[in-house]
């Protein structure tokens, strides 16, 4: 038996770094009363794992607990309790030897301050990577809390990216962690359960763990919403007793059908998770009465033909329900998931749902990714599982390139784990998985950031449409390129994939750089100017505000400003105090304008020719003559709103600090988009005298849209026209409104 030494714990609560012995120390034959056991890891290990991969776990054990001496977790348990844990969770995955010993190394580095150099001396790189991996960033200073979350995340993510093994510890660490943390305060559990939620569920979803997601969901639902749970878990519990004969009934008739079609098959209920249930409820607005599907049914058959069989023969045994069937088999999910779903009308009305599939699809959709580890068959649906995670984390690494910080990478990572996917064929039938709502931009950024970058439109189902357009189940997409297109940050507006957003961003931030600087100077002096700083800034103070803002040059800083990364009114506060300002006396008025902006800085001049920098915002289309306000939006620049746009409305009361005040220029050479609405009559040639008054009025057409009201006999026409100003398009609906059939014409509104 190999057990805890029976002196490696204390009652004290501070973590302590125990000195080392001289010599090894042996594992004692029988455990000591509140000592933690390592021989059902031991005796999980032995079942698969060499006498020689054995020994170097064991050296492992004895180094984890020798460092862990004394410092004790807080349910009162030894430290050592939790590597072996999770040690014993990667076991039941068959991990390799070097995995099981970075799960009990796991927080060497991070709680004891072990280098990297001494585990690389005493285990080899594999383990020495694997644990510096998973190991947080204790060491650098961040600004705040989150900076300092997503940094980790981003270094345990690309750690992933080379080796997969770094998530599965992480996930087995994670897991246990929620499963013992009623011992914590409850501030502190229910924020590990909401980063649990929004962060390690989707990434156990995305590499097909599915026991652990749903665990791991479950566990995160009981601690962020307590009473729920136990409301949902009692109201379970009464239900089971209640649907056991439902069940027993389903059972008996699914196997005779199955046996009497000639089928080997196994068949077993299960219940829908908590939180499933729950979601369920929140999201069709239902009570638990109505959630009639608590309980599924697998049907586990022996090859793919046999799947379509059972199928077959279910159908015939309960009525489908219509649009409840989706086929996994050929056209698998993104995570490598493959099964039959199928809806039935069970006894007594009930809708019961059932998943069919093989053996080998059922140990992926248990274990996914780590089903690599487990059955190492060389079956062909298991390295096509393996080539999906591996694009999958090598994009993780293409985002990396292209991201200038870690809140940004983690926040591109996060609209990727999303776990509802649309699948699409490119025109040569090759399947593209996307997150749900993914748009036909979206797809060329998939397929490469070159392409997507010079996208000018799409076909969809042979169709030309607008690259914003929504993609769905078995939609055929073409992509048409053209060399000097170029990505617009209006697309950032609508992109919903994490590669496509960072490559646009990416873009951005490099080849109109000179233009965000421009804009970024001319910010940040007429911040300054409020706060009665002029001229230039003395070396001195930029060296001091290059350091305490980690940017590399003031042109960075400039740049930063420009894209809206920074605020220019708080880089301006910054250099105020580094100038050792007493007070904060200004030169303007603090009147605010019209928008409530803030009037104590002169007007941003815009003349709307001014690049990607300067952006007119889609909702409300300002044109000259309105009047105008402008929002700094991180990577799109300066977003100017018309002051009565209710989107700009809302956008100021969330974030009031990001709204500068700005005004047109006085020469402007050029168009600018309106949107237009007209209400006419239903008659013949009313088009075609709408869009030639457009044009005497010299007004261009940039887009049409029609809507019918068959009931009043009208028609709702939308025009996108290009006019000079508020007075030319004064002028043109004038117009408009002395043609015949028009009943009314306005200016088109967010």
């Amino acid at each position: 038996m190999n057990l805890f030494p029976p002196d490696s714990t204390h009652s004290g609560n501070t973590p302590t770094r125990a000195k080392r012995p001289g010599k090894p120390q042996e594992i004692p034959e029988s455990p000591a009363p509140g000592v933690a056991s390592v021989t059902q890891l031991i005796n999980q290990l032995s079942e698969y794992l060499t006498p020689a991969e054995l020994k170097k776990v064991k050296e492992a054990y004895r180094f984890s607990d020798e460092m862990h001496l004394g410092q004790v977790r807080k349910s009162g348990e030894p430290y050592i309790s939790h590597p072996i844990a999770v040690a014993e969770i990667c076991a039941e995955w068959k991990l390799d030897a070097q995995a099981i010993m970075a799960a009990l190394l796991h927080d060497v580095i991070e709680d004891q301050d072990v280098k990297k150099e001494e585990l690389l001396e005493r285990f080899g790189p594999q383990v020495a990577n694997l644990v510096d991996g998973l190991s947080k960033l204790e060491k650098i200073e961040f600004q705040s809390l989150v900076e300092a979350q997503a940094e980790n995340f981003r270094k345990m993510l690309l750690a992933m990216a080379s080796d997969v093994r770094v998530i599965l510890i992480k996930l087995a660490d994670r897991l246990h962690n929620m499963r013992t943390l009623g011992a914590m305060v409850a501030a502190k559990r229910r924020r590990i359960a909401s980063e649990t939620m929004e962060v390690y569920v989707p990434i156990a979803h995305r590499l097909g763990l599915n026991n652990i997601y749903r665990e791991l969901q479950d566990l995160a639902f009981s601690h962020l919403y307590p009473l729920r749970y136990r409301t949902l878990a009692k109201a379970v519990k009464a239900a089971r007793g209640n649907r056991r004969e439902v069940v027993k009934k389903i059972l008996e008739s699914v196997k005779h059908t199955l046996s009497m079609a000639g089928i080997q098959a196994e068949v077993y209920g299960r219940e829908k998770t908590l939180y499933g249930i729950y979601k369920k409820m929140r999201n069709k607005h239902l009570s638990f009465s109505q959630v009639l599907d608590v309980y599924g049914f697998r049907v586990v058959v022996d090859n793919i033909p046999n799947c379509y069989v059972a199928l077959g023969s279910l159908h015939g045994l309960y009525k489908p329900m219509p649009g409840k069937f989706k086929d996994y088999i050929a056209i698998r999910k993104i995570n490598g998931y493959q099964s039959l779903h199928t809806t039935l009308i069970g006894p007594y009305g009930t809708p019961v749902e059932f998943q069919i599939r093989t053996q080998d699809m059922h140990r992926t959709a248990e274990s996914g990714v780590a089903a690599h580890w487990l059955y190492k068959t060389g079956d062909q649906n298991m390295s096509d599982l393996q080539q999906r995670t591996h694009a999958w984390l090598q994009s993780l690494l293409d985002i990396q390139q292209q991201t200038g910080d870690s809140a940004e990478f983690l926040e591109h990572v996060k609209v990727d784990l999303f776990p509802d996917s649309v699948y699409v064929f490119t025109p040569k039938s090759k399947i593209i998985a996307l997150p749900r709502g993914a748009t036909a931009l979206d797809f060329a950024y998939s397929i490469h950031t070159g392409i997507g970058d010079h996208t000018v439109s799409v076909k969809i189902n042979n169709e030309t449409q607008p690259l914003r357009t929504e993609l769905h189940n078995g939609d055929i997409v073409e992509i048409v390129t053209d060399p000097d297109s170029r990505p617009s940050p209006t697309w950032l507006s609508y992109v919903r994939t994490g590669k496509a957003r960072s490559a646009i961003r990416h873009h951005l931030r490099t080849v109109n750089v000179n233009e965000s600087v421009e804009l970024g100077q001319e910010l940040l002096s007429q911040a300054l100017a409020a706060r009665n700083i002029e001229g230039e800034l003395s070396p001195t103070t930029i060296d001091r505000l290059l350091a305490e803002s980690s940017a590399k040059s003031m042109d960075e800083l400039y740049a930063d400003i420009g894209i809206g990364k920074r605020m220019p009114a708080l880089v301006a506060r910054h250099i105020f105090g580094l100038m050792d300002g007493e007070s904060d006396s200004r030169s303007s008025s603090l009147t605010p304008n019209v928008c409530g902006v803030s009037g104590d800085i002169d007007p941003v001049t815009i003349y709307g020719s001014e690049g990607v920098s300067v952006q007119l915002a889609p909702c409300c289309l300002p044109i000259p003559g309105d009047q105008i306000s402008g929002q700094l939006r991180r990577d799109q620049g300066l977003v100017v709103h018309t002051c009565d746009c209710l989107p700009a409305k809302r956008l100021r009361v969330k974030e009031p600090d990001r709204w500068i005040a700005v005004q047109w220029g006085e020469e402007l050479n050029r168009r600018f988009d309106c949107r237009i609405r007209l209400l006419i009559n239903n008659e013949k040639g009313i088009l075609a005298r709408v869009a030639a008054e457009i044009g005497e009025s010299d007004g261009n057409i940039t887009y049409v849209g029609m809507d019918e009201d068959d009931e009043h006999m009208m028609t709702q026409l939308r025009f996108t026209i290009q006019v000079k100003d508020r007075v030319h398009l004064a002028h043109l609906i004038r117009n408009l409104r002395r043609v015949a059939g028009v009943n009314r014409v306005e200016r088109e509104r967010a």
